[in-house]
């Protein structure tokens, strides 16, 4: 076999890997084939048999074209799976058959091709708790728990919350005992995302406090949030709304029940790699008179010793206009522990 029949050879050859192949053409005139895999995030992926895996913008593509049908995802929500033919500068044809003109799009008009699957929304969350006891002089116990647990998905989130402490003092000489501390609080709430940042949210609150003389206070709500921020390192929302406020104290005989306004923010932020703040408040001024109003706050510290496990340092502020006679408005709690993520 000749020189020049090995060389046409070759070049058939290599005419019809093109042929069978995808093809992504550059605003500089270079061209690349090979196997489009994804475009996610404004970056193509292709699989090349000469370069391997390579990664492009899909701002430097001036046109492309594939072998087989592949899944489009457009911004006006429109999903095509269809093969692809080059068209003109800044452009790419949908395959319509045989006797339909193929449909020119625009290649910035692309969000995703061929998304990967989205994964299962899968809860999240954290368990921690803390426990001191002293002997000798004084007797002193004290015993803290906190379970926080959160479902996100694309379009809603759930977030679930639990507090409780107890703490018991005894006198060694005369073995009275008193309790100085006993109350948990849970929070459930529900966010129904009505755009990327735009949320509907429905929560409810139930506190009981011994030492404060609250036998319950029970609040139900609902608004609209605005997710600012959502990111691994931040995250950063503020609501409002409206709630049912209830409360019973111990030493009133009636109970209290009014409306309220509902204001409030979450804030979530990564300091380092193994420090987190985080931090929430929300504000409950009755719509009767502003100046009656119910606040509660709580910030964490929280410092990761492994992926699974961290210590933390937590203080809630609660403070309250009207509280059960002979008691003060202002209660603040400190809670240290060691918790474990899930």
């Amino acid at each position: 076999m000749n020189n020049e029949l090995k060389c046409l050879m070759m070049g058939c050859l290599f005419m019809a890997a093109v042929a069978h192949a995808d093809q992504v053409v550059f605003r500089n005139g270079d061209r690349l084939t090979g196997k489009i895999e994804t475009a996610v995030d404004g970056k193509l992926t292709l699989q090349s048999k000469v370069a391997g895996k390579v990664t492009v913008s899909l701002a430097d593509v001036q046109t492309f074209s594939s072998d087989e049908a592949i899944e489009i995802h457009l911004k006006d929500g429109t999903v095509v799976k269809r093969k692809v033919q080059a068209a003109d500068p800044n452009r790419f044809a949908i395959e319509s058959g045989e006797t339909v003109q193929p449909q020119a799009l625009r290649i910035a008009d692309i969000v995703t091709v061929n998304p990967p699957a989205k994964p299962i929304p899968a809860w999240t969350g954290q368990i921690s708790a803390g426990f001191s006891k002293t002997t000798g002089n004084t007797h002193n116990e004290t015993r803290s728990l906190n379970v926080s647990a959160i479902r996100r998905s694309e379009n809603d989130r759930i977030t679930l919350n639990m507090d409780y402490a107890l703490s018991r003092q005894e006198n060694p000489v005369t073995g009275v005992k008193m309790t100085t501390e006993d109350w948990w609080r849970a929070k459930a709430k529900y966010d129904y995302f009505i755009s990327k940042k735009w949320y509907a949210f429905g929560d409810g609150r139930y506190e009981k406090d011994a030492i404060a003389l609250l036998d319950r206070r029970v609040l139900i709500g609902g608004g609209a949030g605005y997710q600012w921020i959502e990111t691994d390192r931040t995250k950063l929302a503020a609501e409002f709304g409206a709630a049912s406020l209830y409360e019973k104290f111990n030493n009133v005989p009636e109970s209290k029940s009014e409306m309220s306004i509902q204001l409030g923010y979450n804030f979530d932020r990564k300091l380092t790699k193994t420090l987190e703040f985080l931090n929430d408040s929300t504000f409950y001024p009755s719509t009767k008179s502003f100046s009656n109003y119910y606040l509660t706050s709580t910030a964490e510290l929280r410092a990761h010793f492994t992926p699974r496990m961290f210590g933390n340092f937590k203080v809630i502020f609660n403070y309250d206009k009207t509280p059960a006679p002979d008691q003060g408005s202002t209660d603040i709690k400190y809670i240290l522990g060691v918790g474990l993520s899930f």
